[in-house]
């Protein structure tokens, strides 16, 4: 396998994985009512990860006033993070009889 795969792979799984501490960072912060997510750093944060966030919103519309639907989006992520971190491990070896 080449390094210019093994490089784009981990790339991937490190944008993964900073994209998934904004997501923490943006829910954590949706806590508290007197942040205002139009003003800088806020609305940065904001046109990152809600485009995300607002796919699985569609989905589940909040329940009781709880917004449920980050627990997909967590759970997508993880999932697509470990899929593409295995793609080196199953491209170095050669599966029999194929």
């Amino acid at each position: 396998m080449s390094s210019a795969v093994l490089l784009l792979v981990n790339a991937l799984v490190q944008f993964l994985a900073i994209y998934n501490v904004l997501l923490v960072v943006r829910i954590l912060l949706s806590w508290f009512p007197n942040i205002d997510f139009y003003n800088p750093p806020f609305s940065i944060l904001s046109q990152l990860t809600d485009p995300y966030l607002n796919l699985f919103r569609s989905l589940i519309p909040p329940i009781g006033g709880l917004d449920f639907s980050p627990f997909l989006a967590f759970i997508l992520l993880n999932v697509l993070q470990s899929v593409i971190g295995q793609i080196p491990a199953l491209l170095s070896f050669p599966t029999a009889g194929f």
